[in-house]
């Protein structure tokens, strides 16, 4: 049938330099290897469709071929206008809209082609590289390890506030110490077959995990009176691995570690189903790895139940009793096990209920609130959605930049910069419940959100550990390394979310001042929300970095303490965000501490920190930033005076303690901040430090390599001996107070005197310190009793932070399209 065809390709074959030339050029470089009969010859059909120019190559790029049934029926498709007459009979009923590229021959899916005299081929429009989300756009779904079994379904929480705070368990002393036995007197009833140890390293991902048929890993019931539980955790973010039945109602469970290591059992997720109310059961936890535990001051599990969601729209709460965390006694000798223990009635027979360590918030949520950004024809005005880079496993790391479009080039350069970052450790989830609430405020329509926006650009990457979250890890990435370690690495390929970071911010000290970086984290082992930092050694900017700190806790006086904050570089801290943005020459950069448990300050003493906590947290970030800049420096003079008064103090405290006497009023401003405080209480960073896992065969050939790789890449990574006066060469022009005079409830920026937000000059804008001016919190919540000193809170703390004229708030004007809008 094909013969006529056939003939007339074989007279028509003319040599393609394209085709020579790449054939060439693969096999000289080792990449082909086959015979040159076995190339396609795209001259040939090229010059077939010179001759028929007819086909336009439409938008059915990429689609699957499953709906054209044989090879032949698609060879059809592609040439239906050279064949003879009697062959384009029987193919006449193929559409001619558009060229399916099934074909070996087709070449290239840039060039068009038109219908209209002379043939006339154009490139394609390029993609839209970052329009991650349109109207109709679905999430892109997770990538998963191909080691990892993945359930079908989807797991969704609703947001939901309990109308009462949730107290702290109060431990009785009479709590019961279960007997740990292990399967040898249990039932297995919940075991993941293959997880990969720290014998095993990433090596490719796919979306859904592992391929074949999901098994069964839960028990089969015997009938409707068994009441084992089923459990499961193969969903985002759970990390079960498995169950085993002691008694009735009690089951003993064993954490996952983080894929591919055998560390880091402290998050933990998961789902039961088939339960019965009125009953008391008890989960007992038996390889957590840390000594010390916030469950040992109280702390509750929180369960989430999926009738009183649908019922009752009740989400996450904090329940159990006779709470216990104790060590381990039956652990193998290497490292010692603890172990978590409560008992709970469930509300109702036949339920689906969740456990898990904190508030989850997965990678898939993220997406759901960028999607709804994307959407938003306001909010996607000043919000813009990027790709920072792809993580190990090729899930996307987003990058926003936040801020007003600036009428012009001049206006855009003179705004300094804001940093903010989360997730960089997978299991802290209420880092990005800070990070929700911080989003939430600033792409609001608030007068002060839209003043901080005028002012300032915000770069903010919402997570930095993608991966990790996915799989439910709780502090590494795939790479089994804690990425926040590793902020000083030349292994892009092995860290691309810290590189691209990184680099990221490189860039933007090179155009404008970064005032603030600022990572959110959670903690495991202290109450209340703090930071830290990194004490600067330039006498001129003394304390400086301690300003904002203090302020935050006059801000959020019931949740954040400046008590708990610490400013000590430790040189096992030295690849850590903090530290690397402070060397590079950010000032005021920090790492911020949410504590898994909730607060011992003010009104919410004794109470756990809900979702709607950690939201205002991120709120209150915005209101210091504003403070912070205020160009009335008498609120930043006020602060430093007192940080000196707590200094002074804190240094006659140890003095006494050493049994020394010195002169305070001469010598106390030489001494070393690091000789004052203690070290944090951080993690220690060398369980997940090194190389990554996939290179640890060929250790001694990197190391070897390292000395070169960093000689020659000098500018990847500069030490300053001088933090801050690094940071100063970027400075800015302050903003003068009649600028921001009237921002308060009623304020706004008026459009057309927008110019008057570039910076001025930093003379004009220093103020003197006003005489009457005091420092405090709400006067209501700081007479209130507190478990630890909080920082002295005088009263007259205005909340009228820039007083002047008020007016009423006008309705945001859009810039008319001539204006330049710039974004950095």
């Amino acid at each position: 049938m094909f013969q006529a065809f056939e003939t007339e390709l074989k007279q028509e074959t003319f040599p393609d330099p394209y085709e020579d030339f790449m054939y060439y050029h693969l096999q000289y470089y080792g990449y082909y290897k086959a015979q040159r009969g076995s190339l396609p010859n795209s001259a040939t059909h090229q010059h077939v469709w010179k001759k028929n120019p007819r086909y336009l190559l439409s938008g059915s790029f990429g689609k699957k071929e499953a709906l054209i049934p044989d090879h032949l029926q698609k060879e059809t498709r592609l040439w239906p206008t050279c064949l003879p007459s009697t062959v384009c009979r029987q193919i006449g009923a193929v559409s001619r809209d558009s060229l399916m590229l099934s074909s070996p021959f087709v070449k290239s899916r840039q060039l068009l082609y038109d219908d209209i005299g002379e043939v006339n081929p154009r490139l394609r429009e390029p993609r839209d590289l970052f329009a991650f989300f349109s109207g109709s756009a679905l999430l892109q779904a997770p990538r998963w390890p191909i080691e990892c079994e993945v359930i079908k379904e989807s797991i969704h929480h609703i947001e939901w506030v309990p109308p009462q705070p949730e107290y702290f368990y109060q431990p009785t002393g009479n709590e019961k110490i279960p007997e740990i036995v292990g399967e040898e007197k249990g039932t297995v009833v919940y075991q993941l077959d293959s997880v990969p140890t720290e014998d095993s390293c990433f090596t490719s991902s796919r979306v859904g995990g592992k391929r074949g048929l999901i098994k069964e890993l839960s028990v089969s019931l015997q009938g409707p009176e068994d009441n084992t539980l089923l459990f499961e955790s193969r969903f985002e973010s759970g990390n079960l691995q498995k169950a085993v039945r002691v008694n009735t109602f009690e089951y003993e469970l064993t954490l996952r570690t983080d894929l591919y290591t055998n560390k880091h059992t402290q998050w933990f997720y998961f789902r039961v189903q088939n339960t019965r109310k009125d009953v008391t059961y008890r989960f007992t936890i038996v390889n957590l790895l840390k000594r010390k535990s916030l469950y040992t001051v109280g702390m509750k599990p929180l369960m989430y139940s999926q009738l009183d969601a649908s019922t009752h729209s009740t989400g996450w709460r904090r329940e159990g009793d006779e709470i216990k965390y104790f060590r381990n006694n039956t652990d193998d000798g290497q490292q010692p096990f603890y172990c978590l223990t409560w008992t709970i009635q469930f509300p109702h027979d036949q339920d689906t209920c969740f456990f898990a360590h904190f508030y989850p918030y997965t990678y898939t949520d993220l997406q759901r609130f960028l999607l709804s950004v994307a959407n938003s024809p306001v909010k996607s005005q000043f919000c813009k959605l990027r790709t920072l880079c792809r993580s190990l496993a090729g899930n996307t790391v987003y990058l926003l930049t936040i801020t007003n479009p600036a009428r012009t080039p001049q206006e855009a350069a003179a705004k300094r910069a804001v940093v903010l970052t989360a997730r960089v450790h997978p299991g802290e989830s209420n880092g990005s419940w800070i990070m929700k609430g911080f989003l939430d405020f600033i792409l609001s329509n608030s007068p002060d959100a839209q003043l901080l926006r005028d002012i300032f650009i915000f770069k903010v990457v919402p997570m930095l550990n993608p991966d990790g979250v996915i799989v439910g890890n709780y502090r590494c990435s795939l790479a089994g390394r804690d990425l926040n370690r590793h902020y000083k690495t030349i292994l892009k390929e092995s860290f691309p979310c810290i590189w691209h970071t990184r680099n990221m911010i490189k860039r933007l000290l090179e155009e404008r001042e970064v005032l603030l970086y600022c990572d959110f984290h959670g903690h495991s082992r202290k109450n209340n929300i703090f930071l830290y930092g990194c004490s600067n050694t330039n006498r001129q900017f003394w304390l400086h970095e301690r300003v904002f700190p203090l302020m935050l806790s006059k801000n959020a006086p019931d949740k954040f303490s400046f008590h708990s904050c610490n400013f000590k570089v430790q040189k096992c801290k030295e690849g850590t965000g903090r530290v690397v943005m402070w060397r590079m020459g950010i000032l005021n950069s920090y790492t911020m501490e949410s504590t898994f448990g909730g607060s011992t300050l003010g009104d919410k003493r004794d109470t756990h920190f809900t979702t709607e906590d950690l939201k205002s947290l991120g709120y209150h970030v915005c209101d210091t930033l504003l403070d912070f800049c205020d160009p009335d420096r008498s609120k930043f003079m006020q602060c430093l005076a007192e940080l000196k008064e707590l200094l002074q103090q804190e240094i006659h405290k140890k003095f006494k303690e050493l049994g020394q006497d010195t002169d305070l009023e001469r010598s106390w401003s030489d001494i070393s901040l690091s000789d004052v405080e203690s070290s944090t209480s951080g993690s220690d960073s060398s369980l997940s430090d090194g190389l990554p896992v996939h290179l640890l065969n060929i250790a001694d050939e990197e190391r070897a390599g390292f000395p070169s790789a960093l000689q020659k890449h000098p500018a990847f990574f500069r030490t300053s001996e001088n933090a801050s006066s690094s940071m100063m060469k970027y400075e800015k022009p302050r903003l003068n107070k009649s600028q921001l005079n009237g921002r308060g409830k009623s304020s706004s920026v008026d459009p057309e005197n927008m110019t008057t937000l570039i910076l001025t000059k930093n003379e004009d804008s220093i103020q003197k310190e006003k005489p009457g001016f005091t420092i405090s919190c709400n006067p209501k919540r700081s007479t209130n009793p507190s478990q630890e000193p909080p920082p002295p809170v005088k009263p007259g703390w205005s909340r009228n932070r820039y007083p002047g004229t008020k007016g009423s708030h006008r309705t945001a004007v859009a810039y008319p399209s001539l204006h330049i809008y710039t974004y950095p």
